[in-house]
């Protein structure tokens, strides 16, 4: 009965543990992969660079430009702070994660947000 019970409470610890590590932001494991930060935390509204919410506010090239954020540094800035009706990911992502996620997005820009 006691080794059923500490197996039990071992698979539980496991499946918290799995959990946790799920939900912590991914910079904060020191993740280089700027799609993958983008993936998880921005394309919800922001699919192939385009914006589910304002059409106008892309992460098209033109639009960028339009906006004055022709730059990796000046999406970071958007990124970690917010503007408008966008909320900031500083805090989430962390210093490193909004960087690589604003070299991915500017990378993406320049490429004209290829597909696939």
């Amino acid at each position: 009965m006691r080794s059923s019970l500490a197996g039990w409470a071992a698979a539980l610890v496991g499946m918290l543990l799995a959990g946790w590590v799920l939900l912590w932001p991914s910079a904060a494991w020191g993740s280089s992969d700027g799609a993958a930060l983008f993936s998880q935390h921005c394309a919800g509204c922001h699919v192939n660079g385009g914006n589910i919410i304002r059409r106008g506010k892309t992460l098209k090239l033109a639009a960028l430009e339009r906006q004055g954020l022709a730059s990796a540094e000046a999406i970071a800035a958007i990124a970690a702070n917010g503007v408008g009706q966008m909320g900031g990911y500083g805090a989430v992502l962390g210093e490193p994660g909004v960087e690589q996620v604003s070299a991915y997005v500017w990378q993406q820009a320049l490429a004209g947000w290829p597909k696939g």
